[in-house]
C-alpha cells in the first residue's frame, strides 16, 4: 500500500473511532490527528477537511465492496450498498447525521443516483416517465434506506432491497 493510502487509511481509522464516541460536529481535524499520531499539516495534504474524510471512507469502502462482491445486475450493487451499511452501522448512521454544505447525505445521494437509476431501469425502461419521476423513485428508495439506517437496520440487507424492490415493481406497472 503507498504511503498515501497509509496515510488516509490512519486517519479515517481515527475519525471512525472518534465518530463512535462524540458527534460528528465536536470532533475537529485536531482530534483526528491526535487520536491517530499526526500532524494537521498531513491531514491537510489528503483532505480538505473532515467532511472530505468521511466521504473518502465512503468512497474507499464502496471501491473496496464493489471489487469483492458479484454483481450482476442493478439490485445486485444496490443490496451491496446496503450490506455495506449494515456492517459498518454505527458509523454510517453517525455519517448521515452529519447536515451542512458537503455533508455525507449530500455526497451520498450525489454517487449513489446513478446506482438507483441503473438499479430500477429494468422496472422503468419501457414507460414513459419523466426525469423529475425518476428522480421522485430514486430519492423515495435513498430516504427508505436512510430511514432503514437510522431505525437500526432491523430488516437484513436482502429483505430491505426485496421490500424496495417490491415497491417499485408494483409502481412500475401502474405507470401507463
Amino acid at each position: 500500500m503507498p504511503d498515501a493510502n497509509i496515510t488516509k487509511s490512519a486517519l479515517a481509522r481515527a475519525m471512525k473511532k472518534l465518530m463512535a464516541e462524540k458527534d460528528f460536529q465536536k470532533i475537529s481535524v485536531t482530534d483526528i490527528c491526535e487520536s491517530c499520531g499526526m500532524n494537521r499539516k498531513s491531514f491537510y495534504y489528503h483532505f480538505k477537511d473532515k467532511y472530505d474524510l468521511m466521504n473518502w471512507i465512503f468512497y474507499t469502502d464502496f471501491v473496496t465492496m464493489i471489487t469483492r462482491e458479484e454483481i450482476r445486475n442493478g439490485w445486485d450493487l444496490f443490496t451491496s450498498v446496503i450490506r455495506l451499511f449494515y456492517n459498518d452501522q454505527s458509523f454510517y448512521r453517525a455519517a448521515m447525521k452529519t447536515e451542512g454544505q458537503n455533508s455525507f447525505r449530500e455526497y451520498f445521494r450525489e454517487s449513489t443516483l446513478p446506482i438507483v437509476v441503473f438499479t430500477f431501469a429494468d422496472a422503468i425502461e419501457e414507460r414513459d416517465i419523466s426525469e423529475t419521476m425518476i428522480d421522485v423513485v430514486c430519492d423515495t428508495c435513498l430516504s427508505a434506506s436512510l430511514m432503514w439506517l437510522e431505525h437500526g437496520c432491523k430488516e437484513t440487507p436482502e429483505e430491505f432491497v426485496g421490500g424496495i424492490k417490491r415497491i417499485v415493481l408494483i409502481i412500475a406497472k401502474t405507470i401507463e
